[in-house]
């Protein structure tokens, strides 16, 4: 029998997260920090209204762009958080997660052989994407040494004639980095200059922890040649309502759009009408969350530099990246033997690119009760195995 699969398909890795997580899940008094996912649940005036418009029978599909009246809210949420202007009826489109707004911006995006600039560690899905859309990712490796940002130099150095979109991974996971006002500007200089467009990845817009996030759509120039990502799964701790969206001029959102209506029709009908309540009476719950997150990201700054364990401080997201090249194990080693021998899942550092070695991700999207558990096992681990 002939082979069934796609020779591209195959040269796909699996992603590296989800290995640590099938198996913790199976492990008793076994505690996970692998997974990027919220441990609040979504708030409930949001989940009423999900569970209000079932009530309704508001079950039928929507326009493919989403409903106006979310749309419209995304316009005055951009607008007011982030100083960015958008129409919402032909630049703005709903979608099945920011996973889907990426998957599509690709697709609509390169032709075979156009190249694609990816900073790593970065999260996992953008270079398969960029495969399955014939494209050919350029990896720039971020350094620890930078704070994990991306440099002027860095993407000079890897720009080509084909060279077509740069993905700027800001808010980082799973570094926590984030690029301020002026690191941003030096890379929209270099964007204009060599004709590229960007793919902004901004779902972690919201979860910053030392002055409000940038968009690069802001500066002049360039909202022209960026399609914005962002959805309602980390500052609204709705995960599970797969609901995202993508902001872009309209000549490019509407191919996206195309591509949307075949593969998918239209995002959840209740997500929906849910997200429109997140963003009109939302903002007390992602402050609280925000908070929380942030007295977490302090709580293990401070107790790792306790126990030797070098760390750059993260100002965005819910990670922390702390360096383990001490120890003379490689990442998926030290990921593999604190799980084994603490039952404590984290994630290795190269299921985020090669340069993520030495490193391990370490999610604090969990409750101070399991990560005080969880640190003091690391602790132990780390002393047990000091003189490696």
């Amino acid at each position: 029998m002939r082979d069934p699969l796609s020779s591209k398909i195959k040269q796909i890795k699996p992603s590296g997260i989800r290995k640590f997580f099938d198996i913790v899940s199976e492990m008793k008094d076994a505690i996970s920090l692998g997974v990027g996912e919220p441990d609040f649940d979504t708030p409930w005036h949001i989940r009423e209204e999900g569970i209000y418009s079932l009530e309704q029978g508001r079950t039928f599909y929507t326009s493919n762009a989403g409903l106006k009246e979310l749309k419209v809210e995304i316009a005055a949420y951009l607008e007011r958080r982030f100083n960015l202007h958008y129409d919402p009826v032909s630049e703005i489109m709903v979608t099945v997660g920011g996973s889907e707004a990426i998957d599509g911006a690709f697709r609509a995006m390169l032709d075979p052989g156009d190249e694609v600039l990816i900073p790593q560690p970065c999260y996992v899905s953008y270079e398969p994407c960029v495969i399955l859309a014939d494209g050919v990712p350029v990896i720039i490796e971020l350094k620890e040494e930078d704070n994990f940002k991306l440099t002027k130099e860095q993407l000079l150095e890897h720009i080509t004639e084909k060279t077509k979109i740069l993905v700027l991974p800001f808010p980082n996971n799973p570094t926590g980095a984030v690029m301020t006002r002026e690191d941003l500007k030096e890379i929209a200089e270099v964007v204009i200059e060599k004709d590229l467009f960007v793919l902004s990845d901004e779902i972690y817009a919201e979860l910053t922890y030392n002055g409000n996030h940038v968009s690069i759509a802001e500066f002049p120039g360039l909202k022209e040649r960026t399609i914005v990502i962002n959805g309602f799964s980390k500052a609204y701790a709705m995960t599970g309502w797969r609901l995202g969206y993508a902001c872009a001029p309209k000549e490019i959102l509407s191919q996206i759009l195309k591509i949307h209506q075949y593969a998918i029709m239209c995002a959840p009908t209740n997500s929906q009408y849910a997200a429109i309540e997140a963003l009109k009476n939302g903002n007390p719950d992602v402050e609280r969350m925000r908070t929380a997150y942030n007295q977490r990201r302090n709580y293990l700054m401070k107790a790792f530099k306790e126990m030797g364990l070098p760390c750059f401080e993260p100002f965005g997201a819910f990670y922390i990246f702390p360096c383990i090249k001490k120890f003379g194990m490689t990442s998926e080693e030290f990921a593999t033997r604190l799980l084994q021998e603490e039952k404590i899942a984290v994630v290795p550092g190269t299921a985020f690119g090669d340069c993520g070695e030495g490193f391990l991700r370490i999610s604090y999207a969990y409750s101070i009760e399991d990560l005080k558990e969880a640190l003091g096992r690391i602790e132990r681990f780390i002393k047990n195995h000091a003189d490696i």
